[in-house]
């Protein structure tokens, strides 16, 4: 993807033959950035003031940044750059690359101040003879104020918080030639900035806008398609070849969770909806305020939060019309008050089993469970029947079998739920989901649970009262 106002001359040749002077030569991709971007009007101001790089990591990004701010201090007279990154050791990264390159390069380290290369913590840059400088610092809400520059690079823009926009813009107003550089790889949740630039970037209608993006084609819902097509590879690597090899990209598709390949290697934006596991039309559709289970048995199930401040316990059983019925029937804070709670449910409606699975924060409740010496012993689920467990929860919302009383606990916990591959199956991933998906989880064994040992009777009456 490449989109760059007109321009009728460039300074990128002189970079690109600069850098190759300090022994960085850059690949013909890089150097089609560099030209594109250094293009000017004809009254020799920039084309683009703005320019977005979207590229896989490893790709060499890093070297067209260095290039740019060599032509930057040694060609361009810009009185001051400010290069940024979310995290200081990245940015600490990139002055130790760059002093490398001035200091292997004669004629370029005899025009740097005697004292201009600081490396004390936080006062990282250098400084030429002439007063010109180049400052690598954190992104912060005070990052930048008071400073006047020429150029601003905003380094792993994927993480840009609107805060560190409003601190770092103002110091290029006063400039008569400025540019501000987003670099990053491809966006995540929290990438709202970097959204709004490649929404203008793929329109292509900015005037002052150089946008360049290296991406898989396939779209993000579909992302599996493209995880292990080499023809998608080459098109989001533009160094596949060069300095990546395909022996290491297979070895990250091994090692790396699906969309976190997708992200990391074929430049596939994260996508909210391309990431949740059952659809909300799908669980909307399942809502019924009205439903209750009829005269059927039932089956309990129990979870615990990965953090252990709420439990949950849901219930399944079969409505009159045969479609199964969930229901969260408790969640509360803490982990002391369920084991008592099960036990009186048990007493009180004699379910046929109790869920739980004893491999997640759950398994914590096994001795309370014992000292409890209830008539129903809770029934253990190894990693294969979870895994079994959620497949079968997610058919039945899908195909129309179960229905749930529209519950926020449920609903929150479906709408953040994220999936975690396990073997040839998958079970409901506790750390990457946004919301506490105990109740989820307790929802998915009562289902379970029911389809194993509830009655298969499809004719019943009402109704049960959990109270």
């Amino acid at each position: 993807m490449h989109s760059v106002p007109d321009y009728v001359a460039t300074s990128g040749d002189e970079a690109v033959e600069l850098a190759a002077m300090a022994g960085l030569h850059l690949d013909e991709w890089q150097q089609l950035v560099l030209r594109d971007s250094l293009g000017e009007r004809a009254d020799g101001s920039w084309a683009a003031f703005e320019l977005g790089l979207i590229v896989p990591r490893q790709n060499g990004k890093g070297s067209i940044l260095e290039a740019r701010e060599l032509a930057g201090l040694f060609l361009l007279e810009e009185e001051l750059i400010l290069h940024s990154a979310h995290e200081f050791k990245t940015a600490q990264e990139a002055f130790r690359r760059i002093t490398r390159l001035i200091e292997n390069t004669p004629s370029l380290k005899k025009r740097v101040h005697p004292r201009g290369i600081r490396t004390s913590h936080g006062e990282e840059g250098i400084e030429l003879k002439d007063g010109r400088r180049l400052r690598f610092v954190a992104r912060s809400t005070g990052s930048g104020r008071g400073f006047t520059g020429d150029l601003v690079i905003l380094d792993e823009a994927y993480n840009l918080p609107s805060e560190a926009i409003a601190a770092l813009l103002p110091t290029l107003s006063a400039r008569p030639n400025p540019q501000l550089w987003y670099t990053s790889s491809a966006g995540m949740e929290e990438s709202t900035q970097l959204r709004k630039l490649r929404k203008r970037g793929v329109a292509g209608d900015s005037q002052r806008l150089a946008y360049f993006e290296w991406s898989s084609q396939v779209e993000a819902k579909t992302y599996e398609r493209a995880l292990d097509d080499r023809d998608e590879w080459a098109r989001a690597n533009p160094a596949l070849g060069i300095r990546i090899k395909e022996e290491f990209i297979a070895a990250e598709l091994d090692a790396m969770d699906g969309m976190e390949f997708a992200r990391e290697r074929l430049g596939i934006w994260y996508d909210e909806a391309a990431d949740v596991v059952i659809r909300e039309a799908d669980w909307r559709g399942a809502a019924d305020a009205d439903s209750e289970v009829g005269d059927s048995e039932i089956v309990l199930g129990v979870d615990v939060s990965l953090n252990r401040t709420h439990g949950a316990i849901a219930v399944c059983g079969r409505r009159e019309d045969g479609l199964l019925h969930c229901e969260l029937i408790d969640y509360r804070e803490g982990t002391h008050w369920i084991v008592p709670r099960v036990a009186e449910l048990v007493s009180r409606y004699g379910p046929t089993a109790v869920m739980l699975d004893p491999t997640g924060p759950a398994g914590g409740l096994l001795s309370a469970f014992q000292d409890e010496d209830m008539d129903l012993e809770p029934t253990l689920l190894n990693a294969r029947e979870s895994g079994q467990a959620c497949g079968a929860f997610y058919d039945l919302v899908v195909n129309g079998e179960l229905c749930h009383l529209d519950q926020k606990p449920v609903n929150d916990a479906v709408a953040g739920a994220r999936k975690r591959a396990m073997s040839d199956a998958w079970v409901w991933n506790r750390k990457e989901s946004r919301f506490d998906v105990a109740p989820l989880i307790a929802s998915t064994l009562a289902a379970h649970g029911f389809v194993l040992y509830g009655t298969p009777e499809e004719s019943m009456t009402p109704m049960l009262a959990w109270i």
